[in-house]
């Protein structure tokens, strides 16, 4: 679990978001960092024996910088206020579909995972092997267990085409997952819930539920 400190220091940090304040405060941010890097380290260790594409992976190496990228942002706050960490095969910069956490207090925490925006030719090699094992995907993304845990796939206007992709016959199947640009699946995490010892369990059932996604989505990208 996420300690109670830690939850007041992001709460703080989106009140004082600001270098002097965070110069201030570095020793809290040190201790929130490594309070929830404990807590990916354990969800890799338990996870990793079911997925051993991510057993070796260590916790500081998959979480993000709290520093927000603002060059070409209208919003110069320059702190992040929430905590992610990104459970990939090769790691957090790989062209894998991986697992996600991400801490933030006031209602916006999730745990889930995919393929997020891929290159075209990542996004080709997905919509073939959906194209191809359509009944093998539906079987997972629309399964009693899938669906109570996640709900559907993401299918925002940012991650979705309005026509079937060139190539494609409109009547085809799987025309619904075919114009996804992105595969993912997420589940809302309370604040209430991320401070007590069963979130880990309800992080590790989300993982999982959705590894066979996950290596579905891997197979494809091969």
């Amino acid at each position: 679990m996420v300690q109670a400190s830690t939850v007041k220091f992001l709460k703080d940090l989106s009140k004082h978001n600001n270098k002097p304040w965070f110069d201030e405060n570095r020793s809290k941010y040190d201790s929130a960092k490594a309070d929830f890097e404990a807590f990916i380290q354990g969800i890799i260790d338990k996870h990793g024996k079911k997925d051993e594409t991510i057993a070796e992976l260590v916790a500081k190496k998959t979480t993000f910088r709290i520093n927000r990228d603002i060059r070409f942002s209208k919003d110069k706050t320059p702190y992040k206020t929430n905590m992610g960490a990104s459970l990939a095969k090769g790691g957090k910069k790989s062209v894998f579909a991986g697992y996600y956490v991400h801490f933030e207090p006031g209602g916006k925490s999730f745990v889930g995972g995919g393929l997020w925006m891929p290159m075209p030719e990542e996004t080709k090699k997905v919509r073939q092997e959906i194209d191809y094992c359509l009944d093998e995907f539906k079987g997972i993304v629309e399964s009693k267990k899938f669906r109570s845990v996640f709900g559907e796939l993401y299918a925002g206007e940012d991650a979705t085409l309005k026509k079937i992709p060139q190539g494609f016959e409109a009547d085809n199947p799987a025309a619904h997952y075919l114009k996804m640009k992105s595969w993912l699946a997420m589940k809302t995490i309370t604040d209430a819930e991320f401070t007590t010892p069963a979130v880990t369990k309800q992080v590790l059932t989300a993982l999982e539920t959705i590894q066979p996604l996950i290596e579905f989505l891997n197979r494809a990208l091969g």
